[in-house]
Order: C-alpha cells, then structure tokens, then sequence
C-alpha cells in the first residue's frame, strides 16, 4: 500500500529485523537482533499483523496489530500493542497512515473495534488516538505471570 506521503505500508519481513532494531532504539527499547527476530516470527504465527513505513532507510514507523473474539463483543476485537514512529518523522502522517491500514486489515479480519493502550504519561500518543478517533474506555491492569529477572 502507497500513500500520498512516498510511504509505502508493508507487512514486515525477516529482512527488517535491523531496521526495527534502530526504530525501537529511537524510544529507548534496545533489543538483542536475534531476540526480535524471534518476536517476529511469533507475531508472524499469530492471527494479526506488523506492518511497517518504509520511505528509505530503516522502517520509518511499526504499528502491530492483533485480532482475537472476547465474550462482551458480537465482533472480534483487535489490539494495538504497538505503535510508533521515528521521532523525526512525527507529525507527518506516518502514524494516521500505519492506523488506518492496521485499521482496514481488522475490518477484513472481522473486528468491530481497535484498542490501543496509550499511557498517562508525557508525549503524543494519547493525544494522537483521541484526534484519531479513539475514545477513553476504563482503565487497563497487567499481571506478570511469571517472575521477572
């Protein structure tokens, strides 16, 4: 998928394992290379998909999104866990233009709504989802279920 911006959206591929590297370097997860590959091979085998922004150079921007049915929904639910892009292509379109092919591939999918958990805490996202569409909807608890080293 082109866009007006001389974006391309694509499904990622074992090939953009380096550049999603740099990308989450630029928000200060670092992340071993054979470590994220294994990630994406999972993300892979799952009902969803990662897409990224590609201009040139390393991925401008990543949005992944899953689809799963929930027992309060008549339609499957898909869930953005992860949204983001590189610091100097902000506010450019390249986050509406990852959420808005994220948001048809759910529609194909069966989904009914997209959540997306955007902390109360300093930056853009929160503010991005709600001009976007999104609306607050309760509050959202994890649980480790494992020790963490």
């Amino acid at each position: 998928m082109s866009s007006r911006l001389g974006l391309s959206i694509r499904a990622a591929d074992n090939g953009d394992v380096d550049g999603l590297v740099a990308l989450l370097s630029t928000a200060g997860q670092t992340m071993a290379r054979d470590k994220l590959a294994l990630r994406l091979k999972a993300i892979q085998d799952q009902p969803g998909l990662l897409l990224i922004a590609d201009e040139w150079g390393p991925p401008s921007g990543v949005i992944v999104v899953h689809w799963h049915s929930v027992l309060t929904a008549d339609q499957k639910v898909g869930w953005i866990s992860t949204l983001l892009v590189d610091p100097e292509r902000r506010r450019n379109g390249v986050a509406r233009v990852l959420l808005k092919a994220a948001s048809q591939a759910a529609r194909l999918a069966g989904c009914g709504d997209l959540v997306l958990h955007a902390p109360i805490a300093p930056g853009d996202l929160r503010a991005f989802c709600l001009a976007t569409g999104f609306v607050e909807s309760g509050e959202l608890l994890t649980r480790a279920l494992r020790k963490r080293s």
